[in-house]
C-alpha cells in the first residue's frame, strides 16, 4: 500500500522473500538505481538507516527482522542532467557549499541526516519538496540552528513548493548531490516524481 499522510503507514506481512537490507542512503540509491539500469523493478528494500528510514519512523538501526514486518510502497525521484537519468529517494541538493551561494533541493524524504530539512515531505504523497534559498550569511547561520527541529520554515526568502515535477537553471554549473553522493555539475535540469516506485520494510 501507498504510504500517505492522515493514514497508516503501511501494512503487515512477512518479510518477501529476496528483499535486500540496507543501512544508508547510498546502499538504498544503489539498490533503485542498479534495478533501472538493468530495466526491472527494484526489490523489496529492508530499511536500517537513511534519511528516508528515518522519515518513516524506522526502529532502531540494529533492528532484526522477524515473522512480520511493516511494508510500505513510496515514490521515487528521478533527474535528467545532461541527458541521463538518475534516480534519487531521499533528496536531490544542488550547491556549492550550505555556507554561501544558491541551494535548490527537491526532497522526497523530510529527514536529512540530523535536519528535518522538509519537514511536510512525504514519501508517498506523489510529490517533491522543492526547496530555493540563496540567504545572506547571518540569515543562513539561523536558518541552520532551525534545521534541526524543522521550523527554518516558513521564511520569506526560502521558496518552498511541492511538485511531481520541477525544471530549473543556474547562472553557473552547480555540484549535483543525490541522496549524499555528489554525481554531477549542471546548469539546468529536470526533475519529477516516480509514484509507487519502491516498497520498502521497517
Amino acid at each position: 500500500m501507498s504510504v500517505e499522510r492522515g493514514r497508516d503507514w503501511g501494512g503487515t506481512g512477512p518479510l518477501p522473500e529476496g528483499t535486500v537490507i540496507v543501512s544508508t542512503n547510498a546502499e538504498l540509491r544503489s539498490v533503485v538505481v542498479d534495478a533501472r539500469r538493468a530495466g526491472r523493478d527494484p526489490p523489496v528494500v529492508g530499511l536500517r538507516g537513511g534519511d528516508l528510514w528515518r522519515t518513516l519512523g524506522g526502529r532502531e538501526p540494529d533492528h532484526v527482522y522477524v515473522d512480520q514486518v511493516t511494508l510500505a510502497t513510496v515514490d521515487i525521484g528521478s533527474a535528467l542532467l545532461d541527458g541521463r537519468i538518475h534516480w534519487f529517494v531521499a533528496q536531490l541538493v544542488v550547491r556549492r557549499s550550505w555556507l554561501y551561494g544558491r541551494c535548490w533541493i527537491a526532497a522526497n524524504a523530510a529527514h536529512l541526516g540530523a535536519w528535518n530539512l522538509a519537514p511536510r515531505a512525504h514519501p508517498g504523497d506523489g510529490l517533491l519538496d522543492v526547496l530555493d534559498s540563496d540567504l545572506p550569511i547571518g540569515q543562513r547561520i539561523e536558518a541552520r540552528r532551525r534545521l534541526r527541529r524543522g521550523d527554518h520554515l516558513p521564511h520569506p526568502a526560502i521558496t518552498y513548493r511541492r511538485l511531481a515535477a520541477a525544471q530549473v537553471e543556474f547562472d553557473r554549473p552547480l555540484p549535483v548531490h543525490l541522496d549524499g553522493e555528489r554525481v554531477d555539475s549542471v546548469r539546468s535540469l529536470s526533475v519529477r516524481i516516480e509514484p509507487s516506485g519502491l516498497q520498502v520494510a521497517l
